[in-house]
């Protein structure tokens, strides 16, 4: 008998896991219009070099990560079939494509060959066909994740191959979630959800207080939100740049 037999989950939304993935969109978000600010002079700050904005940045992306993570476990557990799995991918995949595009017209010298999506991408595939491996992804996990503290190599140092993660020194782009360290946090994002299926599945499924209901809505659109935001957020910021700029 499979473990999706096993320990099914009914095929409804987790309010409280789509919430938490809002708190991370909209803290992205916010990240991101003080990033749009500080590119057309409104304010001046140090983004890749102050610790108060890398370690938000490194928060954000955790966030995201372990709920990828746990969103493919609940799939999992309720017996998620392939062609869902692929179409949903293809979606991810499709957009990581479309963010490369676009970076690439905006800044050609630092687009974004390897960002979140990218490695959501390829990282939701090796969770997916590992979901069997149980708690053995809480050590294989800490494994990933100490693993480019302790390898490193120039080969892995391109375009072509920094996507892993085991470089000398971080690329000039604007984004950048290689598989390693990143595939385990999501690892433990699976594990972790296991775990609460297994031992306190009412923490994943119980209700949310009906004020948090617009968090989990926006969860829910979490995709469709992050490739429209920047759209949004940096055209606002850029007209009013030209606006006060324009000679009067």
């Amino acid at each position: 008998m499979s473990r999706a037999t096993t320990d099914a989950l009914p095929r409804t939304r987790f309010d409280r896991l789509d919430a938490l993935r809002s708190v991370a969109i909209v803290w992205m978000a916010i990240f991101h219009f003080s990033y749009d600010l500080n590119y057309f002079g409104f304010i001046h700050q140090q983004f890749l070099a102050d610790p108060k904005w890398t370690l938000q940045r490194t928060c954000i992306v955790t966030l995201f990560l372990l709920c990828a993570g746990a969103g493919q476990e609940i799939a999992t557990h309720q017996g998620q079939p392939l062609a869902r799995f692929w179409k949903r991918w293809a979606q991810i995949a499709g957009c990581a494509l479309l963010v490369s595009a676009a970076s690439w017209f905006m800044f050609p010298r630092s687009y974004i060959s390897f960002g979140v999506l990218h490695g959501i991408a390829a990282m939701l595939l090796v969770v997916r066909f590992t979901a069997s491996w149980g708690a053995w992804r809480w050590p294989i996990g800490l494994v990933a994740v100490l693993l480019p503290q302790l390898v490193q190599h120039s080969f892995f140092d391109t375009r072509a191959t920094d996507w892993i993660g085991l470089v000398t020194h971080l690329p000039v782009t604007e984004d950048y979630v290689p598989v390693l360290p990143w595939l385990g946090v999501m690892w433990w994002g699976a594990a972790a959800t296991d775990w609460l299926i297994r031992h306190r599945r009412e923490l994943l499924s119980g209700p949310l207080p009906r004020a948090l209901a617009p968090f989990a809505f926006l969860g829910r659109w979490s995709l469709t939100f992050y490739m429209t935001h920047q759209l949004v957020l940096l055209g606002g910021v850029g007209a009013v740049a030209w606006l006060l700029r324009r000679p009067m």
